[in-house]
């Protein structure tokens, strides 16, 4: 896409709530005072767009949630992923569109500013490393410019670093420096690169109260869609997987949902933790993971919590009826017991919301592990309980999306390989990531698959568990 035609895609972003000026040119924008500050606001709108298409579309092909209603994509619970699916280009659109607006706003504002600030220069390259670590993260390689040879994920992460250690560079907030170290470190981790991540990580391990997130804004129509899916919608279009049911909704609205849209967490201080305690895994050291698995719960502890009326949640989606409404046990497997805790009564009265982070996982559990993979396993526990509604989990699932077939069919750079998904053979398909029994006597609850087993005990395939 041309600088232009980036401009004019974009202008409307930056004055959304302002009436719209059919005379502003390109130049006229240019020469007003502080374009950059403006620019960055419309780069928050986007990277709050880009995210709605991130949630949505990877916590639904996760195990996490199950899309109970008929809107959004009908197959990504399978997992059937295609280069066809409109969903699949509408989410490479929504990154590409962020990381040209970065680039358009480093090249081309920044140039035209003469009082431009470094955080706003700061943020610019935030908002490109972010979009391209986005990219390496749930693509097989997605092109870094318009019309461009296709990056593979690997070279979208090392250049998602390079963005970031930018916006380190530029930057004197010390919460937005933090920050962007510990996205690298995450960049990092996803490269199994233990070294860089474990040091990274380690350097942020005091910075317990560590939270960085993007806002949303409902009065000006970028709402919180994974708020909308998971709580707002009368329809209750997302389903958890039950035994997560006890961390929905992560996000919820009270009044006027429009005004009341919450945020969504990029970085925050439990992903410091988790890398280093993975890294002593790996180092097999488990005396010490141990150690930062117990501080790690103390962080998640820490975290505030809210109570909700969620008695309007009756999970009555038309795809599948027999989720759980009262607090029935759920077990992970067959071979596994029955617990509870983890199935809500909504109909009992408040419920408690884990707005930050939130697990099951306890003291008990950490200290009761006699070996490595015991704990590896609590480690995918943890992280997709903490990581929940974060659009985390595909990627633990070592489960990418391929470049779409508007792509290939616009630029004559994109091999066939890379219009092929990844979805390792140790994935179940046929919905069976979200699938579950129901016990005819007693209702309790049994997961057919728990994908947390499967990953420790696929821990050395290439597409999960980096460190390993």
């Amino acid at each position: 896409m041309r600088p232009r035609n980036i401009f004019l895609l974009y202008l409307s972003m930056l004055f959304i709530a302002c009436v719209d000026n059919p005379n502003v040119t390109e130049d006229i924008y240019l020469n007003t005072p502080a374009p950059s500050k403006s620019w960055v606001n419309g780069l928050k709108r986007q990277l709050a767009l880009t995210m709605n298409s991130v949630l949505i579309n990877t916590e639904m092909t996760s195990d996490n949630y199950f899309n109970n209603y008929t809107l959004y994509s009908k197959v990504f619970d399978g997992p059937v992923i295609s280069y066809t699916d409109i969903d699949v280009n509408a989410l490479q659109q929504e990154i590409g569109r962020l990381r040209e607006m970065a680039d358009y706003g480093l090249e081309t504002v920044v140039a035209s500013d003469e009082s431009v600030e470094s955080e706003s220069i700061s943020y610019m390259h935030f908002c490109r490393g972010f979009a391209l670590l986005l990219a390496g993260e749930n693509f097989t390689g997605l092109p870094i410019e318009p019309l461009g040879e296709v990056s593979d994920w690997k070279t979208l992460l090392q250049i998602a670093i390079e963005e970031l250690d930018l916006a380190i560079a530029q930057s004197s907030d010390p919460d937005a420096m933090a920050a962007y170290q510990l996205l690298k470190a995450r960049a990092y981790y996803r490269l199994g690169d233990l070294g860089n991540a474990k040091t990274l990580a380690n350097s942020l391990l005091n910075n317990t109260s560590l939270l960085f997130t993007v806002s949303f804004d409902g009065e000006n129509g970028v709402g919180n869609e994974m708020q909308n899916a998971t709580f707002t919608s009368t329809q209750n279009r997302f389903a958890p997987l039950p035994r997560l049911d006890f961390l929905d909704p992560k996000y919820f609205d009270e009044g006027t949902a429009a005004s009341d849209q919450k945020p969504v967490s990029l970085a925050k201080a439990e992903e410091a933790y988790l890398i280093v305690l993975e890294a002593l895994l790996a180092e097999n050291d488990l005396s010490a993971a141990k150690t930062v698995g117990l501080d790690l719960l103390d962080v998640v502890g820490a975290r505030p919590t809210d109570v909700l009326d969620d008695s309007r949640e009756l999970r009555n989606g038309t795809n599948r009826t027999d989720y759980p409404l009262t607090a029935v046990q759920v077990r992970e497997s067959e071979e596994d017991v029955y617990k509870d805790g983890y199935i809500l009564d909504r109909q009992a009265g408040d419920i408690t919301v884990y707005t930050v982070s939130g697990t099951k996982v306890t003291d008990a559990d950490i200290e009761a592990t006699s070996n490595t993979d015991e704990l590896l396993y609590l480690v995918y526990r943890l992280r997709q309980e903490i990581f929940m509604s974060e659009g985390r989990r595909m990627n633990d699932l070592g489960i990418r999306y391929p470049v779409s077939q508007t792509e290939q069919l616009n630029n004559p750079n994109v091999d066939d390989a890379y219009t092929q998904a990844v979805v390792p053979s140790f994935i179940p398909l046929d919905g069976g990531l979200d699938d579950f029994t129901v016990d005819e006597t007693t209702g309790n609850i049994t997961i057919l698959f728990d994908m947390n087993q499967v990953i420790v005990n696929h821990k050395t395939s290439e597409d999960v568990a980096p460190f390993h």
